[in-house]
């Protein structure tokens, strides 16, 4: 407990009751519980008067209680604290901050606005919530959101510790919280679809499917109303709070349950030993620009907590979201890696995905730093040793950094692998040379750092852009239902829709557009580097041609359960690849291995149609290559064609340490469920040669050593 000090005395702000307080603690930060009350610490500089509102509802017009904090004995340094005793767990509460209010030198208190505690466990949100009264000039007590005091010490774990599976036996899903079981067909039960604990009732499908790591899209407590008129802010990138969990996540009213209810998702997915990654935005905030609501960093010290521009009155936006943490400012970095710590010790999380990451780069004016220290300070604080660490590498202006993201543990989304795989694919011109770098974890990009395989995250689809199905499915975007006349979201797709615009019942297209499906699936998943999958690519899930669904709370983003047997030979397809990969190991790579060793190692043939002879002209689409694996026990021979004719591939004449033959284990052009298969049941390729069908992958195997 912190030092009582000296007794004080505060006023209730209703009745006026005398009720005796101490000086409390700046440490720790936040509201922490003791047996004998509540300790208060709020980091707040250049305010003149701070005072914590204790609130008896969520939605009262009034504080119960105020109690006021004065410089002399509640502040130190930019630390104002008090200790009430007496409140327990569960009480509501915010601040209401007085200081300068001079937009144009960067400062914005506003003492009409409570404030939440940026350390605050819990958000509760009431029913007439208003982000435009945030917004607005004067007071918004009853529409505010408020911090609520918990005390996360009583939770049984049960022995339940993060997994820290390695990258090399990975497979990540990257999922919606809310989207996964919203959908009436999910079969969960209604006061639970959109919730954490609908997400449990699903984790035998997860697990079924070999997923090793689900990625969840924003789950920290975000502004829902952070939308266009008639929208809702659906995939979460707009955090009010980095500690909270969202509420409207949680299957129960009362706000503390939020806390048991995502704790019981992480542990019922650790005991599927599936692991849990957060997608983390501290690129921005849910306030943002000048013209947006007061919620609680504005309110507190707009200046420390983001990046203004020359013009203080104005917020640098390198987020394209409005406004742009200043993450690498002391207070910003100690709350960056205060958060997650919190997120790996008492939530028991695996790993981040960080959104915008490069973000996390840039200086206090804006300028990209050679070694940024808040990177550095997660990559070195302990307790995230051994968890996963994955950098979404670039902005939202202009800043570009896969392959040269800092740091000797950071994994990259790879955007490159979604680029060339669609250009392939898709057939463009001069793409084969791209497409081997790809297979082989991108050497180009990632070899001079000495990494390991891993680094590459390699993925094809994810929540923002078309999915796979609409990937081979349209040529345009459709974002019509955004009500921005289709002019959001990216126009650079590098998607083709086999010869129709949207759906279609047409059997030849449908069969082409479901082996392009194939294809990119087998290219993510037999390519070295950590694959990752859209939560309902594996059935073919649409969005409508809708490349930028952030706002669609609704069928467009939902997963239709009835896709699993309506695609069902999709869903076999993946669930094979997926055993099919994690069963040989990717080659049976040592976790330790660095790229430069595995390309030193490896034993790779390239070919073309003829063996020894690849074609890497601008014409060319077609590319096969051998490998042995690390091990020495087995010989595969892929193949791609992404011609649009069918073509005779000559086939490596084998060791004569190896029996059996060439086997195919994989065809996309053959239909489901010879497509795929088991070591065990797989067919010998008698001929010399193999007739690979138009826009195709096969792959081939056969095993060396003595049989038996």
């Amino acid at each position: 407990m912190p030092d009582v000090g000296f007794g004080a005395k505060w006023r209730d702000g209703l009745n006026m009751t005398g009720f005796s307080i101490n000086p409390g603690s700046s440490f720790p930060l936040g509201a922490k519980v003791y047996p004998e009350g509540v300790n208060f610490s709020l980091f707040s500089k250049g305010a003149t008067k701070v005072e914590l509102l204790l609130f008896k509802e969520i939605d009262s017009s009034r504080p119960e209680r105020v109690i006021a904090l004065n410089n002399r004995q509640h502040r130190t340094y930019h630390y104002w604290h008090v200790f009430v005793p007496g409140l327990k767990a569960g009480q509501l509460y915010g601040y209401r901050v007085e200081g300068p209010r001079a937009p144009e030198k960067g400062a914005r208190f506003d003492p009409g606005k409570v404030l939440l505690d940026p350390y605050g466990r819990v958000v509760a949100v009431p029913p007439g919530y208003s982000r435009e009264l945030a917004s607005r000039p004067g007071k918004n007590t009853a529409t505010a959101m408020k911090s609520m005091v918990a005390d996360l010490s009583r939770y049984d774990w049960e022995g339940d510790q993060p997994l820290k599976r390695p990258f090399a036996q990975t497979i990540i899903y990257e999922l919606h919280v809310g989207g996964f079981t919203k959908h009436p067909s999910s079969g969960v039960l209604p006061e639970k679809r959109g919730t954490f604990a609908g997400l449990i009732e699903k984790i035998p499908y997860l697990t079924d499917l070999g997923i090793t790591a689900v990625e969840l899209l924003p789950v920290f407590q975000f502004d829902a109303q952070d939308s266009p008129p008639g929208m809702v802010n659906y995939w979460g990138y707009s955090p009010v709070s980095f500690f909270a969990p969202h509420q409207g996540y949680s299957s129960q009213q009362a706000p503390l349950a939020v806390l048991d209810e995502f704790r019981d998702l992480v542990k019922a997915l650790h005991r599927a030993g599936i692991e849990v990654i957060l997608d983390v935005v501290f690129n921005h905030t849910a306030e943002g620009n000048q013209l947006g609501p007061t919620f609680c960093f504005r309110g507190l010290a707009n200046e420390v907590y983001y990046l203004l521009e020359p013009e203080q009155a104005l917020y640098a936006d390198y987020s394209g979201c409005g406004n742009t943490l200043n993450a690498n400012q002391s207070i910003v970095r100690r709350l960056i890696v205060d958060s997650l710590r919190y997120w790996v010790e008492e939530m028991h999380v695996d790993g981040f995905r960080f959104d915008l990451a490069s973000i996390l780069s840039r200086d206090e004016k804006g300028r990209p730093l050679e070694n940024p220290p808040v990177l550095w300070d997660i990559e070195s604080e302990p307790v995230l040793a051994g968890g996963k660490l994955i950098a979404e590498a670039w902005d939202a202006a202009g800043l570009y950094q896969v392959g040269r993201f800092v740091g000797d543990t950071w994994k990259e989304w790879n955007g490159k692998f979604r680029d060339d795989t669609r250009a392939f694919l898709k057939g463009d011109p001069d793409t084969v040379t791209s497409l081997a770098h790809r297979l082989l974890a991108s050497p180009d990009l990632y070899q001079h750092k000495e990494r390991e395989v891993e680094q590459s995250i390699n993925f094809v689809t994810c929540h923002d852009g078309f999915t796979l199905n609409d990937l081979v499915s349209y040529n345009h975007k459709h974002n019509e239902a955004n009500g921005e006349e289709n002019r959001d979201g990216s126009d650079h797709n590098l998607s083709w829709n086999c010869g129709v615009e949207g759906p279609t019942d047409d059997p030849e297209v449908e069969s082409l557009r479901n082996r392009q499906v194939k294809n990119f699936l087998a290219l993510t998943l037999l390519s070295f580097g950590t694959p990752m999958l859209l939560m309902g690519d594996e059935v073919r899930r649409t969005q409508q041609g809708n490349n930028n669904a952030y706002g669609q709370d609704n069928d467009i983003s939902w997963f239709d359960w009835g896709l699993v047997d309506r695609h069902a030979d999709v869903h076999r397809f993946v669930k094979k690849l997926i055993r099919l990969r994690l069963h040989f190991d990717k080659a049976s790579l040592e976790h330790d291995m660095t790229l430069t060793q595995f390309l030193a190692q490896g034993k790779i043939d390239w070919h073309g149609v003829k063996l020894h002879e690849p074609d890497w002209g601008p014409e060319s689409h077609s590319l096969a290559a051998t490998a042995v694996s690390l091990t020495g026990a087995r010989v595969f021979h892929l193949i791609f064609n992404s011609y649009w004719e069918a073509l005779h591939f000559e086939l490596p004449q084998l060791p004569e340490n190896t029996f059996g033959g060439w086997r195919r284990l994989m065809d996309t052009a053959l239909p489901s469920p010879e497509d795929i298969c088991e070591e065990g049941e797989a067919t010998l390729v008698e001929e010399p040669t193999y007739l690979a069908q138009q826009r195709s992958v096969v792959l081939l195997f056969s095993a060396i050593g003595p049989k038996g």
